[in-house]
């Protein structure tokens, strides 16, 4: 199956949107089609041998629409602001002629005085009125042009309603000219009277501007919800410096490659992801990561794109294309959570199809109705029309796709990935959460605190170290910068990893094994060491255990820190009747004291579970009646996060494109667990307020309008139809940027640390420029401020060393104490 992105023109309400995706799905061979009336786009997933693009883009042209293949660049912003402001100019003019029509038609009942020549002749009265409804016509004539043509086509859309009852008063009003001239003629006072004063010139006018009053103000509010991912594709440069040769060329960043050699200078964003090959500096990766301290780098180092380089200069070869850069990874999930559907605009989609004509009979059955009645034909016509106007499909259609823009774009402001919007409903009901423990809880950065060795052999910690090496466990990670430095790397034959229990390998014809004590006792039957890791748990230790076919050999004792947010983020979810479960591999004691710091219940946690058993674990809470959200590294716990009725990844920042989980947490904390679920509950409170008002909005307009009220002197005439028309689309996509109101729950930031130098020698600018650079390359500076006055540099920021302050100083030749 091929999946497709495709621009849509034309369409202007949910009705549009609806025809869209009947037509397409209609097509042999496609297997699944999303469209959004907000972004104009469709997603379209189909099997290449049955149909194609083509084909795809014919049936969209044949229901009057337009559509091609999205072009992946970045949309235009001055080709997007010269199309508001040529809709903007429109809209002033048509509101000129509106207001001079009303002042001509109303002005007398008012009390405005009209100059004598507009009054002279009725027939020129009306003839005036007409002209000034002309230009209003010909500015706007896009409305009647595509109503008219999607009438005929039998798929009416809510420009159809537009024009119909625009050309109905338009119409109505030249007949009026015509009776009122034949009047004059055989000098009938009662029939000049009767429909000099009913003409709907004023209406037409009215209709029209209010309609594009309330698009315009549509557009620039849907411009609003799209912000947080216009300002995603602006952390992100054009062009990139690439080195060859030695030599620096500027080439624009779609025509880089993996593997070339890219060179950032002070205060510039990086352009793409990749790995420091000479030089270093502090990178800011808070928009990111979350972290708002700037980050050292140094050869080896990973850098991200769009993060912004702080102090000096360097050099890295590129990891990924423009195409795949983490920043645009992110881009796209959040515009496909934005044109994905969520269940609850099922009733929409349905009510959309059949809107149109829907209102369509009604007005006809109503003016045949009045007419039959003996109502007359203006009050009829008055009904008729007001029933078409002040319908609106597009607040069915904005209701749902807004929130959710709104929503994701909130999100991925904050670090949270929400890839779609059935993940918004699902996170409502969550009411039980399921936290692996290493790297979700614990900060999943294990340092091995001592190696105890039981048996006097030289080689034990290059054994250790030379299977170590072999694994990509945090533990095993651990190990190894232990012993990095010291130990001698052996050749490993046969190496093999034990989900659960630990790794293997022979080192000079002999097999070693490395893992937990259940390991131990599985393949020796040793339970002598049974004390002792007791012990060492109660300390809060986990015990790794080097041993061979017959006994142990090592231990060694490591530990892993607590998430200072872990205890808030736990106490937050039950504060909101949410059950938070834990799950490690760890031993009882080691779990327990971990989830009593927390304040995990103790028969909430399981302990010594392999992956397997992690998956059984939720779908036994699943089978009890509980909806389970999984917290894991999205790779250990891929599983079980599948299992899950809602899995959440946290992320290091890079792992963006996590395959098994719907929510992506970039900045690694607990806390974002809770604003997940709490915006989600936003969005979907929003969402369905929307509907709710979308479609009371349209039935009791409609039943107004009919006239169905008339008894209680409720009714409505064409012009304040057209008027609410315009604004209750208005209200949906306002009520939505509400979601943006969302706050967060933050931990504390860091204060950063503050040392102030006296700095003896400079004498100048250049001086102070000198110091200032020198000071800005120490590590864990953020920022500098030197004084010439003073004779002062003032530095902050993490883990300073004074010492390293002032050698930085000295060696620029200046005195520091």
């Amino acid at each position: 199956m091929k999946k497709e992105i495709f621009k849509v023109e034309g369409m202007t309400c949910a009705s549009c949107q609806a025809h869209v995706e009947k037509a397409v799905r209609n097509l042999k061979g496609v297997n699944n089609v999303q469209v959004s009336l907000l972004s104009n786009e469709m997603k379209v997933e189909y099997d290449e041998n049955e149909v194609d693009a083509s084909k795809i883009c014919m049936a969209v042209n044949k229901g009057g629409y337009k559509a091609y293949l999205k072009n992946h660049k970045k949309e235009s912003i001055v080709e997007k602001s010269k199309e508001s402001k040529a809709k903007l100019i429109n809209l002033i003019v048509s509101i000129v002629f509106t207001i001079l029509l009303m002042y001509v038609s109303m002005g007398n009942m008012v009390g405005i005085p009209i100059p004598s020549f507009l009054t002279m002749s009725k027939v020129g009265f009306m003839l005036t009125q007409l002209l000034l409804t002309i230009p209003v016509i010909s500015l706007n004539f896009y409305y009647f042009k595509d109503g008219i043509k999607h009438l005929f086509r039998l798929n009416p859309n809510m420009n159809s309603l537009v024009s119909l009852g625009a050309i109905a008063s338009l119409v109505y009003g030249i007949v009026s000219i015509y009776i009122v001239s034949y009047g004059v003629e055989i000098k009938d006072e009662k029939l000049v009277h009767q429909y000099f004063h009913n003409l709907y010139f004023d209406s037409v006018n009215m209709i029209i501007t209010f309609v594009s009053l309330g698009k315009y103000l549509e557009s620039k509010s849907k411009d609003k919800t799209k912000e947080a991912i216009t300002k995603l594709a602006l952390l992100s440069p054009t062009t990139a410096r690439v080195v060859v040769d030695g030599k620096e060329k500027e080439v624009k960043l779609e025509e880089v490659s993996k593997g070339q050699i890219i060179r950032v200078k002070p205060f510039e964003t990086i352009c793409l992801d990749g790995k420091i090959i000479s030089g270093e500096s502090s990178v800011d990766e808070s928009n990111i990561t979350g972290e708002s301290i700037p980050v050292y780098k140094s050869i080896g180092d990973k850098v991200i794109s769009s993060t912004q380089n702080k102090g000096g200069s360097f050099d890295f070869i590129a990891t990924s294309t423009n195409e795949d850069s983490t920043i645009n990874t992110i881009i796209k999930l959040v515009n496909e959570a934005a044109s994905s559907k969520a269940k609850i605009s099922r009733l929409v989609d349905k009510v959309s199809l059949i809107f149109v004509p829907f209102v369509i009979a009604i007005s006809l059955i109503c003016l045949s109705i009045y007419l039959l009645l003996g109502k007359g034909v203006e009050y009829s016509f008055n009904v008729a029309i007001s029933v078409l106007v002040v319908a609106c499909p597009c607040a069915l259609g904005l209701a749902t796709p807004v929130a959710i823009m709104v929503g994701s774009g909130k999100g991925a402001s904050l670090g949270i990935l929400i890839k779609s919007a059935k993940v918004l409903e699902s996170a409502c009901k969550i009411d039980t959460v399921v936290f692996d423990k290493t790297g979700t809880i614990t900060k999943g950065q294990i340092k091995v605190e001592k190696v105890i060795h039981l048996k006097e052999n030289e080689n034990l910690d290059n054994i250790l170290y030379s299977l170590e090496s072999k694994s990509e466990h945090p533990l095993s990670e651990a190990i190894v910068n232990k012993f990095k430095d010291k130990a001698i790397l052996k050749e490993i034959k046969d190496f093999a990893s034990v989900p659960g229990y630990g790794i293997k390998g022979k080192i000079e014809d002999k097999t070693y094994y490395v893992g937990s004590y259940k390991y131990l006792r599985e393949i020796t039957n040793d339970e002598s060491l049974s004390l002792k890791i007791e012990k060492y748990s109660q300390e809060g230790y986990t015990s790794l255990i080097l041993f061979d076919d017959n006994e142990a050999l090592s231990i060694a004792l490591a530990i892993d820190e607590i998430k200072e947010e872990s205890k808030q983020a736990i106490k937050e979810l039950k504060r909101k009747k949410i059950t938070p479960y834990m799950l490690t591999g760890d031993n009882k004691n080691v779990a327990k004291k971990i989830a009593k710091e927390v304040g995990i219940d103790e028969a909430n946690v399981y302990y010594e579970v392999l992956p397997i058993d992690k998956k059984e674990v939720v779908e036994k809470l699943k089978k009890e009646g509980k909806k389970v959200a999984m917290v894991g590294d999205g790779v250990n716990d891929a599983i079980s996060l599948m299992a899950s009725d809602l899995a959440i990844a946290i992320g290091s920042g890079t792992d963006v494109a996590i395959s098994s989980s719907d929510v992506v947490l970039l900045h690694n904390s607990l806390l974002d667990v809770c604003n997940v679920l709490n915006l989600s509950k936003k969005t979907m409170n929003n969402i369905k307020i929307n509907l709710f008002w979308a479609f009371f909005y349209n039935i009791i307009a409609i039943l107004i309008a009919t006239g169905a009220f008339s008894f209680l002197q409720i009714s409505l005439n064409p012009m304040i139809a057209s008027m609410l028309m315009a604004f209750s689309s208005v209200f949906v996509v306002t009520n939505s940027l509400l979601i943006n109101t969302f706050k967060p729950l933050k931990k504390e930031e860091k204060k950063m640390e503050e040392i102030v130098l006296n700095v003896q020698g400079m004498t100048c600018k250049h001086c102070q420029k000198h110091v200032f650079d020198a000071l800005s390359k120490v590590m864990g500076v953020v920022e500098v401020e030197v004084s010439l006055e003073k004779k002062k540099a003032i530095v902050k920021g993490n883990n300073l060393n004074k010492d390293a302050l002032i050698k930085a100083v000295e060696d620029e030749g200046y005195e520091a104490n």
